[in-house]
């Protein structure tokens, strides 16, 4: 079964639909004859949740739940999971609008074809994927159109604030040297007892009492990602608490020291933040891997386009002219020095030195990579000018060590960021009007 979409909504195959969404379907059921289908569930601020946008966020998460293979949890316990995080997004939504953040047609319509190719599907087979499914084209675009404005509104609001110092990434790098695991990826799981903000004693007890009996539950051998379900305060919880596949950087602070010494399937204590108590388990572990890249020794003349009042011979002849004379033994070195535009490496005998992928403009590249040792290119253009290019030697090289400074500002960014979008996240919801109507 085919996955097409990941957010807030879930877009899936919907065979076996009625079977798959029994528990939502049979809260409906039982319902249905006392109360209009569409609703009011929630006022939040000054707008409204409803009926249907609340049954189709249930169908939805209902599709995911059979793809994962997790059983639903009861009818009541999947609505109040839902109707937060319908909620959570609602918030949001205002406040992107207050703060002006639209989604233009163009950016919407480059965003659903990214979603398609990823599947290995035109757009023309997206739509007939989503219309046989029993998805409306129009709705799925906007719900694609708000995922969009509320990441747009969090890198406004949460990341924009972020940075990354030389030192936090030096004393990453030299922490994880020590323990050997820098490049080790972690499947974790996450199940939250939340705390409202500033809370009392009597609030902490009754929120660490419930995390240990549900740690209690876990270890007599409740499934931990059906308790996260129906348990779990987490963003994650109606995707059974999996975090997915992280690197040590991108663990959550908090986590990070416990998560390395942790074995597979091992549970963690209740661990306390500002946010409630968190207990972590280690799904899977994959051991560090050495980076390798493909690299060539490359040299090349540059002859940058003149004015046509210099331009007594046209690049491309006087490229010609050159590589014959090396063809017939004259030092490439030699030549670059005095004929290459390129003040740069010209004067090292047009030496680039060892060149991997992603350093230079692509049209160079495309080139380069395609030359035998000791080959040399016919004249070729970029956007310096004309280029004739001659590869040395190839090789695969270690780059492990210049990966992992280069990954770790963005590891480090990321758990800044997961952390400042939770806490983010909290005060948003603390501040709102929510008033709910589900048993009116």
């Amino acid at each position: 079964m085919r996955q097409l979409f990941q957010g807030s909504v879930f877009i899936t195959t919907l065979i076996g639909a009625l079977q798959i969404a029994a528990p939502a379907l049979a809260f409906a059921e039982a319902r249905a004859e006392l109360v209009p289908l569409n609703r009011i569930v929630a006022v939040v601020n000054d707008q409204v949740l409803t009926q249907n946008e609340l049954n189709n966020e249930l169908f939805a998460v209902a599709q995911q739940l059979k793809q994962q293979g997790i059983r639903a949890p009861a009818a009541s316990v999947l609505n109040k999971q839902v109707l937060e995080r319908l909620i959570t997004t609602q918030i949001q939504l205002q406040l992107a609008s207050i703060n002006g953040i639209v989604v233009d047609e163009e950016t919407l319509s480059n965003t659903i074809s990214n979603i398609a190719a990823q599947n290995d599907l035109s757009l023309v087979e997206f739509r007939e994927v989503l219309q046989r499914d029993g998805f409306k084209f129009s709705s799925f675009r906007e719900d694609i159109r708000k995922e969009v404005i509320i990441r747009r509104l969090r890198q406004r609001q949460v990341d924009s604030r972020i940075t990354v110092t030389a030192q936090e990434i030096g004393d990453f790098i030299a922490t994880q040297k020590a323990q050997g695991n820098i490049n080790s990826d972690y499947h974790l799981g996450h199940i939250l007892v939340a705390l409202p903000e500033a809370a009392t004693p009597a609030q902490i007890k009754a929120s660490r009492n419930k995390a240990l009996a549900i740690l209690d539950e876990l270890n007599s051998g409740a499934d931990f990602r059906q308790t996260a379900i129906g348990r779990s305060d987490g963003r994650q919880a109606l995707l059974g608490g999996d975090l997915g596949w992280r690197k040590t950087g991108e663990l959550p602070t908090l986590f990070a020291d416990v998560v390395v010494n942790m074995k597979v399937n091992e549970v963690s204590e209740p661990i306390r933040s500002a946010s409630g108590f968190h207990i972590v388990t280690l799904f899977d572990f994959r051991d560090a891997e050495r980076h390798m890249v493909k690299q060539v020794q490359a040299r090349h003349i540059l002859i940058k386009p003149k004015a046509e009042a210099e331009n007594l011979i046209n690049p491309v002849q006087q490229l010609n002219s050159l590589r014959t004379r090396i063809e017939a033994g004259e030092d490439f070195s030699v030549l670059a020095k005095s004929y290459s535009d390129d003040a740069g490496s010209a004067a090292n005998g047009g030496d680039l030195g060892w060149v991997s992928r992603g350093v230079m403009v692509k049209s160079f590249e495309a080139v380069i990579f395609d030359l035998k040792d000791g080959e040399i290119s016919a004249p070729f253009e970029s956007q310096f000018g004309w280029h004739m290019a001659q590869v040395l030697a190839h090789r695969e090289f270690d780059n492990t060590e210049a990966h992992n400074h280069a990954k770790v500002r963005d590891l480090i960014f990321q758990r800044k960021s997961e952390e400042e979008h939770l806490s983010w996240l909290r005060k948003l919801r603390e501040d709102a009007y929510v008033e709910y109507r589900l048993d009116d």
